[in-house]
C-alpha cells in the first residue's frame, strides 16, 4: 500500500511540475516575443530618423540638420531614442557585439564600419537598413554626396569594410 501512495505521489508531482513548467516557458515565450516587437520597433524608429536626414550635406564634425560627418548622423539618430554613443566612428566601433560578416548575421540596425582611403582604423560608420543574399544597404552621411543610401555592392564600400557591430 506505501508503495502504491509513494508512486501516486510521484505521479502527482511529476503532473504538477510539467504543468507549471509549460505555464513558465508560456509566459516566457510570450515576454521573448514581446521584447522582441520592442526591439524590431525600434530598429525602424532609428532607420525612420536615418531615412529622414537622406540629402542633408556633408559638414565635417556635424551632427544637426545643418549638416552630419558620418559619425554624427549616427550619433544623432540614436541619441534621438536615448541611446547615448560614442561621438566618433572610431570609438563607435568598440561598442556591443562584433559580428562576422556572413550576411545571414547581420541584421537591419547593426552599425557598419569602414575604413576608407586605405586608413589604418575605423574612420567611416553607417547604419544597416537591409540585408540581402549578396549585398547590405547602409544610410551614411559620405563626404560627396551628403546622407545617402550605400550598398557594400559598390567597389569602395565592399573594399574598405572592416566591421559590422551589433549594439541593441
Amino acid at each position: 500500500m506505501k508503495k502504491i501512495l509513494h508512486l501516486f505521489l510521484l505521479i502527482v508531482i511529476f503532473t504538477a511540475c510539467k504543468s507549471t513548467s509549460s505555464i513558465i516557458t508560456s509566459r516566457e515565450d510570450k515576454s521573448s516575443k514581446s521584447e522582441d516587437r520592442k526591439m524590431e520597433q525600434l530598429v525602424e524608429q532609428l532607420i525612420n530618423v536615418a531615412t529622414e536626414n537622406i540629402g542633408v550635406r556633408y559638414k565635417y564634425g556635424g551632427a544637426t540638420r545643418a549638416g552630419f560627418d558620418c559619425s554624427g548622423l549616427i550619433y544623432t539618430v540614436f541619441n534621438s531614442k536615448n541611446i547615448v554613443l560614442p561621438r566618433n566612428s572610431f570609438e563607435q566601433s568598440k561598442i556591443g557585439v562584433v559580428l562576422n560578416q556572413r550576411r545571414d548575421s547581420v541584421n537591419k540596425g547593426d552599425l557598419i564600419f569602414f575604413k576608407t582611403d586605405n586608413s589604418a582604423k575605423i574612420n567611416h560608420v553607417g547604419i544597416v537598413i537591409e540585408v540581402n543574399e549578396d549585398e547590405i544597404k547602409f544610410i551614411h552621411s559620405s563626404t560627396s554626396k551628403g546622407v545617402i543610401i550605400s550598398s557594400t555592392k559598390q567597389a569602395y564600400y565592399k573594399n574598405s569594410l572592416a566591421q559590422i557591430n551589433r549594439i541593441l
